[in-house]
């Protein structure tokens, strides 16, 4: 059956109002879970700060991955394709994939 959709009320209290700049992710997971790290790197420096830390599960991580490729592709249908400056030469800035390796037995 269609049931209509669920009006949910957000709050947002008055320290998180501003949020925090971001420009490093590192994520990590297990079998049920995956920690986003969210951290500022400066420029020359070789240490990140983390500012804020996100745990969920496998499944919120997979809809978190669909809700921001929907997002993003609605944000260039407005805006314009988001360029990445280096991609495709090689240079490597910003967030990075990180991937570890399994576990051996």
């Amino acid at each position: 059956m269609n049931q209509p959709p669920v009006q949910l009320q957000v709050e947002l209290p008055n320290e998180e109002w501003e949020g925090k700049y971001s420009n490093f992710v590192l994520i990590t997971h297990s079998p049920s879970e995956f920690v986003l790290d969210f951290g500022r790197l400066m420029p020359g420096a070789n240490k990140v700060k983390v500012v804020s830390r996100l745990i969920m599960t496998p499944q919120h991580a997979k809809m978190l991955l669909r809700t921001l490729e929907d997002n993003i592709k609605k944000y260039e249908a407005r805006f314009g394709e988001i360029r990445i400056p280096g991609e495709g030469e090689g240079r490597r800035i910003g967030f990075q994939p990180f991937f570890e390796e399994p576990p051996k037995d």
